[in-house]
């Protein structure tokens, strides 16, 4: 099913998102957790795929186990160290393999490694269209900023860049994490103020350990709220109950999205089946999961 009649039905949904392994003696470790997150039975999982294309070779092959266990899929797809033979190739593949949902990336930019300008994608909305072009069925996701593109001059420089992926025929985008609701709010207010009117879905990540917290402001540049980060100073060196006071947090997170109406929710699940898990069952009552 493709994953815009999936959040055009006015229902909850909650989707899961895991990566593949980066080497085939993770593999079986990574897809045992992928079944695992599976059986919770979310409105669908979605696949990574390195920037420098280095999970590249497993991201349909993990996508096509979710398929195989019942549940809806998306397989992500990034271009900026691809060359545009190597992203037809992949959307080929894709399409072989009967996955009618892709996430148009353009990824990180590797360190060391300058911006790409010859025979490649430069940014999201080139891999839009060209996913059009090769693929014109399939169902195509973008990601969005609700603070800002790290890389993007200025906020209407970023809501530029949105609106140009979803008028090279973006159906759904998909924040990257944020710890402050309000963020939210706000730029989804911004989005319609822009006319972007696709879904919009709310991406967040379970924050279990010290670590992940730096990596998650290194990667994204979010805003850490005072709030999590005397969260963080309390519970980061105790794992345990860090990883239960990130669960906590996620949870009331989402709660709070629901309430102000909020209805689709992708959680970050660093291929956690646990943590997924106790996340679902919090809101077992709120969202009716197993009805």
């Amino acid at each position: 099913m493709k994953i815009s009649d999936v959040l055009s039905n006015g229902e909850i949904t909650i989707s899961l998102e895991v990566f593949p392994p980066k080497t085939d003696a993770k593999y079986s470790d990574i897809e045992y957790a992928v079944k695992e997150i599976a059986k919770l039975k979310p409105s669908f999982i979605s696949c990574t795929y390195g920037a420098g294309g280095g999970t590249s070779d497993y991201t349909v092959k993990i996508t096509e186990t979710i398929k195989e266990m019942g549940v809806n899929y998306m397989a992500h797809l990034t271009c900026i160290s691809s060359t545009k033979e190597t992203i037809d190739s992949q959307i080929n593949k894709i399409k072989e393999s009967g996955i009618e949902n892709i996430l148009a990336l353009r990824g990180d930019i590797p360190a060391g490694m300058e911006f790409p300008t010859d025979n490649r994608f430069p940014h999201a909305a080139d891999l839009v269209k060209e996913i059009k072009r090769v693929y014109p069925e399939a169902c195509i996701g973008a990601a969005c900023y609700p603070e800002k593109h790290p890389e993007a001059k200025s906020k209407d420089e970023d809501m530029a860049n949105i609106k140009e992926k979803v008028d090279s025929g973006c159906d759904f985008l998909t924040t990257q994490m944020f710890f402050d609701n309000s963020v939210y709010y706000n730029y989804l207010y911004r989005l319609r103020e822009k006319g972007v009117n696709v879904p919009v879905i709310a991406g967040i990540m379970p924050v279990t350990s010290r670590r992940q917290m730096e990596r998650s402001i290194e990667l994204s540049g979010c805003i850490i709220p005072a709030r999590f980060k005397a969260l963080v100073d309390a519970f980061g060196d105790n794992p345990e109950a860090m990883k239960e006071a990130g669960i906590i947090y996620a949870t009331d997170q989402i709660i709070d999205l629901l309430a102000n109406g909020i209805k689709n929710i992708h959680i970050y699940t660093m291929n956690k089946p646990d943590v997924s898990e106790k996340i679902l069952n919090n809101l077992h009552n709120i969202i009716k999961w197993n009805s």
